[in-house]
């Protein structure tokens, strides 16, 4: 797909088409990372800051259980054949 550079105020800039923003689930002001490979400009969607140390945190506070509790019946303990 072809792209045309543009001026955005003192910068410069593309117009991403949507088509590619949904395929990304990408949206106005999403967070994106910007990298230059082999030549080419790469943007690609930016990882979630700070999900590690909110883990930690959920585990700490004993917040990191299963959503569901064991789902097996006493047939898939006793009669079901793994």
């Amino acid at each position: 797909m072809k792209a045309n550079i543009i001026n955005i105020g003192n910068s410069q800039g593309i117009i991403i088409p949507s088509m590619l923003l949904r395929k990304l689930n990408l949206s106005f002001k999403s967070s994106v990372q910007l990298e230059v490979e082999n030549g080419s400009i790469v943007i690609k969607p930016a990882s979630r800051q700070g999900w590690a140390e909110a883990a930690l945190e959920m585990h700490a506070a004993g917040d990191d259980k299963p959503l569901l509790e064991d789902t097996m019946t006493d047939f898939d303990k006793e009669e079901w054949t793994w």
